[in-house]
């Protein structure tokens, strides 16, 4: 019987999907997220309305290695990342490692207790892979597999993207997703009625996961994954190009970005915090764009971008 050993970082929300992917690139097999946020209105499988939790802004990544894993070496390399993530402005925390065994089966159920299906805009819900939902009217269901490393979607920064996305798209748009991650904001807008989804990601992993998750839905055939460096190398024109990551990646593609998008297109920015907003602005305006909307939950900020001549209908236009 195959076992596993826990390393569980304490961390600001903030950091969530940032750590979560540091600890994938260290060799996690899967993550499991447990955040007191999830649980404010939401409803069990039952339809019961979960009790009260006490709200924290910290969060526990619980990290699965097998059990042929250093975790010594592995504490080392995770603490000099967060160090690095901290330096982008990210609030990170301490490592507690727990090498206790745990059996194949048992990690399963141990990571697939902490989500539910979420609602998140008004039409897009996210639903685990394994969980039975009954969809309402309307309703547009995402299935994603969180387990396999990049959390249930409900980050912020996730949010705000999938209700920009909802703003924007009308049907038969071409979209680029830059740093597809989990995959969600591709499947998104393929529900939502673009024609076809250009996904790229650096990671390899996230390249997996994505298609992965893509093969969940159906209906998603018009969606296509490669590994890619931003918008380097890309030609392809797209309507829409919306990029969920840290700020400091952000303005390194916003040149590329107006190159690629159509007139009267828009580019979307998420995953900004609050003290990086003026230099993703900065950089977003030098390349031609034009401030439609701005959205802010906490800390994090997402921005909705035009590109156009007429200038009426938009922010300082």
């Amino acid at each position: 019987m195959e076992t596993w050993q826990e390393v569980t970082v304490h961390v600001h929300r903030d950091a969530q999907e940032a750590v979560s992917n540091l600890l994938i690139e260290t060799g996690s097999q899967g993550v499991a997220i447990a955040d007191s946020a999830d649980y404010i209105g939401q409803k069990d499988r039952f339809g019961e309305l979960y009790p009260d939790v006490e709200q924290s802004d910290m969060i526990a990544i619980t990290a699965y290695y097998p059990s042929s894993t250093n975790l010594a070496d592995v504490t080392v390399t995770i603490n000099e990342q967060l160090a690095e993530l901290a330096s982008f402005g990210l609030q990170v925390g301490q490592v507690t490692v727990d090498s206790q065994e745990l059996a194949e089966e048992d990690w399963a159920d141990n990571w697939k207790k902490y989500y539910e299906p979420a609602r998140i805009t008004h039409d897009l819900t996210i639903v685990p892979s394994w969980t039975d939902y009954d969809a309402s009217a309307g309703e547009k269901v995402i299935k994603l597999d969180p387990g396999m490393a990049f959390g249930t979607g409900t980050h912020p920064t996730t949010k705000m993207s999938l209700f920009a996305l909802e703003q924007v798209l009308r049907g038969g748009e071409t979209v680029i997703d830059v740093g597809t991650g989990s995959g969600v904001l591709s499947i998104a807008s393929s529900l939502l009625g673009a024609k076809t989804i250009y996904a790229y990601d650096l990671d390899d992993v996230a390249v997996r996961v994505a298609q992965e998750n893509i093969d969940l839905n159906q209906g998603t055939d018009n969606i296509h994954v490669a590994a890619g460096d931003l918008l380097k190398g890309v030609g392809q024109e797209a309507d829409v190009i919306v990029a969920n990551i840290l700020a400091d990646i952000l303005v390194l593609l916003t040149d590329d970005a107006y190159r690629l998008v159509k007139d009267q297109g828009y580019l979307i920015l998420s995953g900004i915090i609050s003290e990086k907003l003026d230099m993703v602005l900065e950089a977003a305006f030098s390349a031609g764009f034009f401030l439609e909307t701005h959205m802010v939950q906490g800390e994090w900020n997402a921005l909705v971008f035009k590109k156009t001549d007429d200038i009426s209908g938009v922010i300082g236009g």
